[in-house]
């Protein structure tokens, strides 16, 4: 049977609390033990001969049983179950020798007020005793699973190339914690890989050696090396270096032929479950050249815990990780509302699987452009911040199916905004695109639209604080570029690209969630953020990336063929318009826009906008006109003139 994620985090997460409750129940046997073979010691010490006995009754008994117990609460103050024991150092080894020592220091106490002291020697062996069986018995804990997952661990990382004696020649770039956690391992697992060497920058490390494999050099050496060395596979081991160094390491050991895999995350190495089974395959989104945003957390759970919440669209690839990461919030309620009831089926399967009735969730179906459906919803369950996600987003498909762009992602987008005005939501949030500014195709025109929409309602409900986020093409969404690569070289050994010099800003899923929630928390009304997606990225280079990350040689096995600029499509996507001032946000990553307030400057886009769309809808229309007017509205009397007289 094959489990999802949701469910093998609750198998995990069942596992490391019986193991818990294992070390637990242990220590406190041996706890009492060591008060046994203690006073069999002393007494065969003072005897002269060694006699089994039963030293502990009455009082003493009570005495002797209450301290075992009591042990607990001290072993757990000193972290005696946070450590996973598999992978455990000397600081882990050291909290054992303190822990014990408290709690020995604990005994004297008790002794002195009970009446019932002892000479200084019964206390220094019972300490020895108890530190000797706990650490021992962690010892032997860790030999044990670590042999019985030897066999697992070979069939865990999958391999293509192998020595001639069966092993796989490893080599191991990062010699800091991670890489020491990793060859500490191999060796100690034993199977069919073998760590050869390690390659670090740092140039005080050079010579070193950890469990006997040589620091070599640095990142000059590696292609040498694996040649050298006979090399089969290297493990880039450095979690907390910048995605600009991961993309330079990867080039770099892409030319040695070597099989080619990384360790995920920095959180794996804090809570100290890095393992070489989680060692994963290099990722595209490990090459994109751009760290991670941080987000300010306080701020955001302030926000959204205890708030009844609602995601349009909240099937989608975008939808989902908004859903995915408000969860983890706490909201009082999520809602979930999408006209796809497949994708919102199994978002729902996921999160209730997670977090079971700990998150109170509701999954709706319906369509944006129904404003009674709407009107129900909100009217029913009452949101307090509703993030707008649903939309039309493919490109050449709006290109040929204009009516639908604006049906959605116009008309929706005002169905959407007028009613949260109406029924008091709080924060309303657009997920808009790049595509968005100076656009030309039916898309982008449509996204544009639907911002100046919510700057004009965000003007026409005071009491609702609307904002909208713009950010660039999202590595692995539904319909987006890398999934057709990946498809197009399996299937045809051949890539399909625009153009050569063609270039487009990319973000990860959760990098572009991660943006839309703390724009919420940042908005005062009417604004657009942008992040600052690092430099734009070409499309020839994304795809002869995925090429090689797949084993495979551009040009030689995957050939790529350029098929020329698309109806409506850019060589580049731009950030802001002309007309629009980016400014600093407290954070560093993120940036704001403030609606522009010159009115011919708006009425002329506006124009400009249904030109491209060319749409003749009622609706439409009567919406352009709703905006044109709000913008006369609050000109001063003096620019009216000008402009009736102009």
């Amino acid at each position: 049977m094959i489990l999802d994620e949701p469910s093998r985090n609750m198998q995990h997460n069942n596992r490391r609390a019986l193991k818990k409750a294992l070390f637990i129940g242990v220590d406190t046997m041996l706890t009492l033990a060591a008060f046994y073979v203690t006073a069999l010691l002393v007494k065969s010490i003072h005897a002269g001969t060694f006699a089994l006995s039963f030293p502990f009754v009455g009082e003493l008994l009570f005495m002797w049983l209450a301290a075992g117990l009591l042990s607990i609460p001290i072993y757990i103050a000193f972290g005696f179950y946070r450590p996973m024991w598999r992978f455990a150092s000397i600081p882990q080894y050291l909290t054992l020798v303190f822990g014990t020592l408290a709690f020995t220091g604990f005994v004297v106490i008790a002794s002195v007020f009970s009446r019932m002291t002892q000479n200084v020697s019964y206390y220094i062996i019972f300490w020895m005793v108890l530190m000797i069986s706990i650490v021992f018995y962690r010892l032997l804990f860790r030999v044990f699973v670590n042999r019985r997952s030897k066999h697992a661990l070979v069939q865990a990382v999958p391999h293509r190339t192998r020595s001639l004696d069966g092993q796989i020649r490893v080599m191991v770039v990062g010699a800091g914690y991670a890489g020491n956690q990793i060859i500490r391992e191999i060796i100690e697992t034993g199977g069919n890989r073998k760590p050869i060497v390690l390659i670090d920058d740092d140039d005080n490390k050079k010579g070193l050696f950890i469990s006997k494999i040589p620091v070599i050099g640095g990142r000059d050496k590696i292609i040498p090396a694996a040649s050298e060395y006979a090399i089969d596979e290297i493990i880039l081991a450095m979690p907390s270096a910048s995605r600009q160094v991961i993309r330079d390491m990867v080039t770099i050991c892409q030319q040695t032929g070597c099989d080619l895999r990384i360790v995920p995350l920095m959180s794996d190495i804090i809570s100290g479950r890095i393992s070489i089974s989680d060692v994963r395959e290099v990722e595209i989104d490990d090459l994109l050249g751009r760290d991670v945003i941080r987000l300010d957390l306080t701020e955001i759970a302030r926000y959204l815990n205890g708030q009844v919440v609602m995601v349009t669209g909240g099937g989608g690839s975008i939808g989902s990780e908004l859903c995915r990461q408000i969860a983890k919030y706490k909201p009082r309620q999520l809602i979930v509302f999408d006209i796809y009831e497949n994708n919102a089926y199994d978002l729902q399967q996921e999160l209730l699987s997670q977090y079971q009735t700990s998150l109170n969730l509701v999954v709706l179906i319906g369509s944006v452009r129904d404003l009674d459906r709407l009107d129900y919803v909100l009217k029913t369950y009452q949101p307090s911040i509703v993030f707008h996600a649903a939309a039309h987003k493919h490109v050449p498909l709006m290109q040929d199916s204009p009516s639908e762009a604006v049906k959605n992602n116009v008309i929706g987008t005002y169905n959407t905004a007028l009613l949260a005005g109406r029924h008091n939501v709080k924060r309303f949030v657009l997920i808009s695109t790049d595509k968005a500014v100076n656009p030309t195709n039916i898309m982008g025109a449509s996204k544009r639209m639907a911002e100046l929409t919510v700057q004009y309602m965000n003007r026409q409900f005071p009491l609702t604080t609307y904002m909208a986020v713009r950010f660039g093409n999202v590595l692995g969404s539904n319909g987006s570029v890398i999934p057709l690569f990946k498809k197009q070289i399996h299937q045809n050994r051949c890539i399909t690209v625009t153009d050569p010099n063609i270039t487009r800003y990319f973000m990860t899923i959760p990098e572009a969630v991660s943006l839309v929630i703390q724009a919420g928390a940042m908005a005062k009304g009417g604004e657009i953020f942008v992040l600052d997606m690092g430099e734009p990225v070409k499309i020839d280079d994304l795809a002869r990336d995925l090429i090689r990350l797949s084993g495979l040689e551009p040009e030689k096995d995957v050939e790529i063929v350029y098929t020329g600029l698309r109806p409506g499509e850019k060589m580049y996507e731009e950030l802001c318009l002309g007309l629009e001032q980016m400014d600093k946000t407290r954070h560093e990553k993120i940036f704001v826009m403030k609606p522009i307030h010159d009115y011919p400057a708006v009425e002329k886009e506006i124009d400009d906008l249904l030109a491209i769309i060319g749409w003749d809808c009622y609706a439409l229309q009567e919406l352009v006109g709703r905006i044109k007017d709000d913008l006369e509205a609050r000109l001063p009397k003096q620019q009216k003139k000008e402009i009736i007289g102009s």
